[in-house]
């Protein structure tokens, strides 16, 4: 199958540094897309791109300094971007993680909701009127079907779980409001010619709970289940097709698994919650200073 030309899209991949991120990037790259890789670590960052760049002749790559847990830093890279690119094609809300101890972020949100929605929603809220200039645009985000989960739904009575922490009910949360994210903002960009789809990217060999952050446990179930998990390339996939394939023109407000439609849970499937859950994330984030 021939993949689609890309030339003169721009395209954001957060968490583009590493896994499927980076394997997305590299393929976006390699249709003609100029890619900004959002990366919390420089290093990291700088290595995936020269590696992106010797991967691929086509396209342009680019290293945007970008910290997922910090207003501020989410504030700078969103100025810095779009002081430097007159469109944007694709956002994709790749970065993500999980913790096995509570953590605080930089603006005192726990770590995991903080990270893995907040700080995408923050991020998207910053550019969207680049994307609406830019359109048809499309914002992808990656969730998990680990919001299955959540059987109950979000807790918003301790969305930042001070009362009670379990690292991976905490991460399925995170991962159902990203759903609900993209639910309520696909309802919002109706009309603009900007589409919101989410996915589950399936179980992926990469650095995702394995440095340490989940424990010793959580990196020992991480090995024990390597042998059955796909190839970040394989992962890649299905963020790839929602960035880039014409066959999803227009389609919006959808999940996709292995590229294909899939059903969510119910509680990621209730208006109700998504529509407060932006409400609440406006509230949170509204709190804060202002970064400049």
């Amino acid at each position: 199958m021939t993949s689609p030309d890309l030339n003169g899209r721009t395209i954001i991949v957060t968490g583009g540094n590493s896994g499927i991120g980076k394997e997305a990037a590299a393929e976006l790259t390699a249709m003609g897309a100029t890619v900004v890789v959002a990366a919390r670590s420089r290093a990291k960052g700088e290595a995936a791109v020269s590696e992106i760049k010797q991967r691929t002749a086509r396209g342009a790559v680019e290293l945007a300094d970008l910290d997922l847990a910090s207003a501020a830093s989410i504030h700078a890279f969103a100025d810095g971007f779009l002081a430097t690119h007159d469109r944007l094609d694709v956002l994709l809300n790749n970065a993500g993680g999980t913790l096995r101890k509570r953590q605080e972020t930089a603006d005192g949100f726990e770590m995991t909701f903080g990270v893995n929605h907040l700080g995408h929603f923050l991020l998207t809220s910053l550019l969207r009127d680049r994307l609406v200039a830019s359109a048809p645009a499309r914002v992808v985000t990656v969730a998990s079907d680990a919001h299955r989960y959540a059987r109950r739904g979000l807790d918003f009575d301790d969305l930042m779980a001070t009362k009670r922490y379990r690292y991976f009910l905490q991460y399925a949360r995170s991962k159902l409001a990203n759903i609900l994210f993209t639910r309520e903002l696909a309802r919002r960009l109706v009309d603009t010619g900007v589409t919101a789809n989410v996915l589950h990217p399936g179980f992926v060999a990469s650095n995702f709970a394995r440095e340490g952050d989940t424990g010793k446990l959580g990196n020992l179930a991480m090995i024990i289940g390597r042998p059955l998990a796909i190839s970040a390339v394989e992962g890649a996939q299905t963020s790839v097709f929602l960035a880039s394939s014409p066959t999803v023109d227009g389609v919006t407000g959808q999940y996709f698994v292995k590229s294909s439609f899939a059903k969510t849970s119910a509680a990621a499937a209730n208006d109700e919650s998504a529509q407060r859950l932006w409400t609440v994330s406006e509230q949170l984030l509204g709190g804060l200073p202002r970064s400049g």
